[in-house]
């Protein structure tokens, strides 16, 4: 699993959690939905840590807290 797989599947897995939508987390987060469908496409896969930071906001946990899940426990290498 790559980087932008492991985002999308962290933020699926918190809604999931929460029992939100996707379009509920944009509100909550402030993060445009066209940005969120992008990164849950797979038409982003290098979502900044600052739209990372805002839908953590927008859930009330911490940055530590979202990359705390075992998606980014055996991400690949990235840089060869």
């Amino acid at each position: 699993m790559n980087m932008g797989n492991a985002v999308k599947e962290r933020i699926l897995e918190l809604c999931r959690e929460r029992n939100i939508t996707i379009n509920k987390l944009g509100t909550m987060s402030g993060v445009t939905q066209s940005t969120i469908n992008n990164i849950i496409s797979g038409r982003n896969n290098s979502t900044t840590i600052s739209t990372i930071k805002k839908l953590c906001d927008g859930l009330d946990i911490s940055i530590i807290e979202f990359f705390s899940s075992k998606v980014f426990k055996d991400l690949e290498q990235e840089v060869e």
